[in-house]
């Protein structure tokens, strides 16, 4: 008899979900922070350096530089800016929305050192002359903007005109500077200029006695009023050198907003798709509580704070397929069960017990590379790491606790007894379960491949690639991008196509020309231009606001020094490593190490194949590169695991290993087995990562191009490397031995899996 009141609590539980996702959805996605990638804006890193000779960088110096560029940031008006203190003496600084990014840089680097100075550059007063917040913009009496600043000690000023008031022209002439640099700046030099460094040099033909003293110069209304707003936040106590920088266009950034969502929403409206005609009802079940993992993530993501970039809206994708793939491991599980002649409430209870460890292994290893990421990664690729560890963690509990309740709902009702087509198992494939069939008995349709015969094919098969891949890497090398080569990087939009000699005649009317220059974008309308040396402050205002004037966008530049770019290298190299030991540890603790090394060989073949394939195709490789092999990674020890999974409990039934024919027998069935949830589970995420390729932003098409390659790559090796490495590796341990036991001798208190 049909339990109704479970089947209303389904429709009441799906009902207030909908109407709270509905209700709040929008005042979330209004208030989640856009990094500047998709709103535009730019980021620096500052390196902190000494002002004078013999001072000292310390944490407390870095901390209070740090708060001065706070007020000068405050003075610009950007929302909710994002400073950090970095490896002792750095400073990050991203500004997103930043509507005239020439001004914000320059109002942050500007040292604001104010002196005044007689012709022979010596210093008669300084900043410490002046009242705190005493600047202002006013107009003198022709109306021409001037800053007006209040003096602490107005004698003092009316001494030292009196003093210059009865010196000789020129020697009467007050020089007021802004960072006057010693050795490098002179009133003589300046002088001599069309455009000198001085804001001013008034002659003083009589004393002045009073306390405010007037700034006069070639300032418009807008110059004026941050020259105040400079002085009023105060010199900085050090100098800043900008080793790293990158900017971007406002329209840059929500042509990839507007891209990437549409990327999204058509990779998991396919998976969607594709879980409904495979999984049925399930199918359904699964696509209620991925819709309710991305509502989660993007609350979660909103209570922390955090800041939405680029990388981080894949993330949220790729982290369908994590959840999608959990559901799948369930599904198979419970379909075997069904298959084997139980219940529909026994095949559920049992396939959800005996596909919880496998699920947990599986996040567990994904979570601990996005970790790795987030520990050494850096701007938008930390975002990325954040972003995919939320994925992961929220994955979890829907794919797994709400999809087991609202699916159990309708199981427990007894609506599926004697339905097992409503779980795509047809009642032909289904077993007397007087016949004491067991899921590891289920024939496949992979059974008429022997998978352990033709491993030597497949070792033979990658050997050849892995040695093509060596041979193309060792001649054309990887085509690195600024990222850790250094220099710079700009990307210029127009609204008609471009051709590469009108850019390089307009970068030359800049004086910066460069060959490096590729032309790109659906309508041939984006132009890349590549500079090996890192452009200057001056340089890059100058980039912007000759191509926003002549194209009406402006420009994106981003720009590495070369201590930033080998940092980066190394940090990229670091990750990897301590990812691939981190996997081997909990890989041989949960397992045995033997799995281990089999699971850490195929990452690193996968891992391999996409540099090599970069190599080959000239893609270039930036940062976002080695987010995506790390990804690959996660996904690669993830399907391996489930594998080795398998096996583990083939061994366990098999109980002692004798001959290398038991050895070669648990390793097929197991890959028969899992075949099926493999091909379903890469199938999914590589319709959401065709969607990031296909619809998504420019800006990270290196990015899906190097998931697809890796997500092919992950799932060959995790088939027909690491089982068959492991094979070898048992075989001998087969010969050492005569004999190998499986299972624990001790009592069994619960069906999980014992090796």
């Amino acid at each position: 008899m049909v339990k109704r009141g479970r089947i209303i609590a389904f429709f009441l539980i799906v009902l207030l979900l909908g109407s709270a996702i509905g209700a709040t959805s929008q005042n979330i996605l209004g208030n989640i922070k856009l990094g500047l990638d998709l709103q535009g804006g730019f980021e620096v890193l500052y390196e902190v350096n000494p002002a004078k000779e013999g001072q000292k960088i310390d944490r407390e110096v870095v901390a209070n530089t740090a708060d001065a560029l706070e007020e000068r940031i405050n003075v610009l008006g950007v929302s909710e800016p994002n400073i950090q203190i970095e490896d002792g003496n750095r400073i990050r600084v991203q500004l997103a929305g930043v509507e005239n990014q020439n001004q914000a840089r320059k109002i942050l680097s500007t040292q604001a050192n104010l002196s005044f100075r007689d012709i022979n550059d010596k210093v008669r007063l300084d900043g410490t002359d002046l009242v705190s917040g005493g600047a202002k913009q006013a107009f003198d009496q022709n109306n021409n903007p001037i800053v007006s600043l209040k003096l602490k000690d107005h004698s003092k000023f009316y001494e030292l005109t009196k003093e210059l008031s009865q010196k000789p022209f020129p020697s009467n002439k007050l020089v007021i500077w802004l960072d006057f640099e010693k050795g490098k700046d002179s009133y003589e030099k300046a002088s001599k200029s069309e455009d000198p460094k001085y804001l001013s040099d008034p002659m003083v033909d009589e004393p002045i006695n009073s306390s405010e003293v007037q700034i006069t110069g070639q300032f418009t209304v807008s110059e004026a009023k941050d020259l105040a707003a400079l002085l009023n936040a105060g010199a900085l106590p050090v100098k800043l050198k900008e080793i790293y920088s990158t900017s971007v266009g406002a329209q840059f950034g929500q042509q990839a907003l507007d891209k990437t969502a549409l990327a999204g929403i058509v990779g998991i409206a396919l998976v969607y798709l594709f879980m409904l005609f495979y999984y049925r009802f399930p199918g359904f079940i699964a696509t209620v509580t991925i819709s309710v993992y991305i509502y989660l993530v993007l609350l979660l993501f909103n209570l922390m704070n955090g800041v939405l970039t680029l990388p981080g809206i894949a993330a949220i994708v790729l982290g369908v397929g994590m959840a999608v793939d959990a559901n799948i491991i369930t599904y198979e599980r419970i379909k075997e069960e069904i298959r084997v002649g139980k219940s529909i409430r026994s095949a559920f209870a049992a396939g959800n017990k005996s596909s919880f460890l496998t699920i947990l292994d599986a996040n567990l290893t994904t979570l601990l590379a996005a970790a790795v990421l987030f520990a050494f990664g850096t701007s938008s690729v930390k975002g990325f790491a954040t972003m995919l560890i939320i994925s992961i963690l929220t994955s979890f509990i829907t794919s797994v606790w709400a999809s087991r309740l609202l699916l159990g709902l309708w199981v427990n009702s007894r609506f599926f007894n004697k339905k097992p087509g409503w779980f795509g198992v047809k009642k032909k494939d289904i077993k007397d379960l007087s016949e004491n069939y067991d899921t590891l008995d289920l024939p496949t349709r992979f059974d008429s491949f022997n998978f352990a015969k033709h491993r030597k094919k497949f070792f033979s098969l990658s050997a050849i690639l892995i040695i093509a891949g060596i041979i193309v890497l060792s001649i054309l090398r990887l085509n690195l991008g600024i990222d850790f080569t250094s220099g710079s990087r700009m990307q210029i939009m127009a609204e008609e196509s471009l051709t590469k000699e009108e850019v390089q005649t307009e970068l030359g009317n800049v004086n910066l020309s460069t060959d490096q220059i590729v032309i790109s974008g659906d309508n041939q309308n984006v132009a890349v231009v590549r500079y090996t040396e890192d452009l200057s402050k001056e340089e890059i205002a100058d980039l912007k606001t000759h191509f926003k004037e002549l194209y009406g966008a402006e420009p994106s530049i981003s720009t590495v020094s070369p201590v930033v770019g080998k940092e980066l290298a190394k940090n990229a190299m670091m990750a990897v490593a301590i990812a691939a030991v981190g996997i081997v540890i909990y890989v041989t603790v949960r397992f045995e190490w033997r799995m281990a090394v089999a699971s850490i060989a195929a990452l690193l073949h996968d891992a391999f194949f996409i540099i090599a394939f970069f190599s080959l195709t000239r893609l270039e490789v930036d940062i976002t590169f080695i987010a995506a092999v790390l990804t690959i990674v996660g996904y690669s020890i993830n399907d391996t695991i489930v594998t080795f999974d398998r096996l583990r409990e083939n061994l366990h039934k098999k109980r002692r290993l004798k001959t290398v024919e038991d050895i070669e027998l648990a390793v097929n069935q197991s890959l028969r087995q899992t075949m099926g949830r493999s091909v379903n589970t890469v199938l999914t995420v590589v319709l959401t990562v065709i969607g990031l390729l296909v619809f998504g932003s420019d800006s990270i098409r290196n990015f899906s191009i190097a998931l697809l390659v890796g997500l092919v790559s992950g799932t060959y090796s995790s088939v027909f490397i690491a089982a068959q490495l492991w094979l070898v590796m048992k075989k001998r341990e087969l010969k050492k031995k005569g004999t190998i036991k499986t299972y624990k001798e001790k009592k069994v208190t619960s069906d999980e899996p014992q090796v």
